[in-house]
């Protein structure tokens, strides 16, 4: 005869593995639009020193918070340096910039202080922030933790748009080469600061400050798109 009490040792001791692993494996369903951004702190580099940067230091401001793969790389620096170029009108909008990777905050100091030419990004404006532990990039969904793939311990090319009450309202992740649109991030915060201040009104696909919105009922909208589809 089966001896019962061992079975259900056995099987309580299944039910108590399965728990573990569950509670063990990352909770991606908290990262969406509509939702609060995960909170952080850390180490980050600004004015060629190192300082102390967290997400509740920013609260009340727009933030774009964006990630990428490595200091000292190929595609990075070019993103980096645009971000800087257009870092007057992102704060002309009330917006502060983040960069973040998993490097620690001496590569990052050591790779402002590095010239473009050389590969490196120059004085910049707004932080880098070291996420060394890689514990934020876990946070946004942004670590590769595919031991097999090429990049894994890296994050990829996220970038998030989060508003002064810490609410993500866009957000976007690239694969390693392939470089994100400074002016499409800069248009996308246009169109969320528009959409928080009228509610009701919805930006159209390629829109610009200034241009026409919609208004979202039937009656409203039509005159919208009888001057569109002209």
């Amino acid at each position: 005869p089966h001896d019962r009490p061992s079975m259900m040792a056995r099987r309580y001791s299944v039910l108590a593995l399965a728990a573990i692993v569950l509670l063990a494996a990352p909770v991606s369903g908290e990262l969406a639009i509509r939702k609060p951004a995960p909170a952080w702190a850390g180490k980050a580099v600004l004015n060629d020193a190192i300082v102390d940067l967290s997400s509740d230091s920013l609260k009340g401001k727009w933030v774009v918070l964006f990630f990428y793969p490595l200091d000292f790389t190929f595609v990075c620096p070019t993103e980096i340096v645009e971000f800087n170029n257009k870092y007057a009108e992102f704060k002309a909008l009330g917006a502060e910039v983040i960069g973040i990777s998993v490097d620690s905050p001496h590569a990052h100091l050591a790779w402002t202080r590095t010239a473009k030419e050389d590969g490196g990004v120059g004085k910049l404006d707004f932080p880098l922030l070291s996420d060394l532990s890689k514990e934020i990039s876990r946070k946004f969904n942004v670590l590769v933790d595919n031991a097999e793939d090429e990049h894994y311990g890296v994050t990829m090319r996220g970038t998030f748009i989060i508003d002064p009450q810490g609410i993500i309202r866009t957000f976007s992740i690239n694969d390693e080469p392939i470089g994100r649109s400074i002016d499409e991030t800069f248009r996308q915060l246009e169109s969320a600061q528009f959409a928080a201040e009228n509610k009701g009104k919805g930006c159209p696909a390629n829109w610009k400050k200034g241009a026409d919105t919609i208004t979202a009922n039937r009656k409203d909208s039509l005159d919208f798109f009888k001057s569109w589809s002209k």
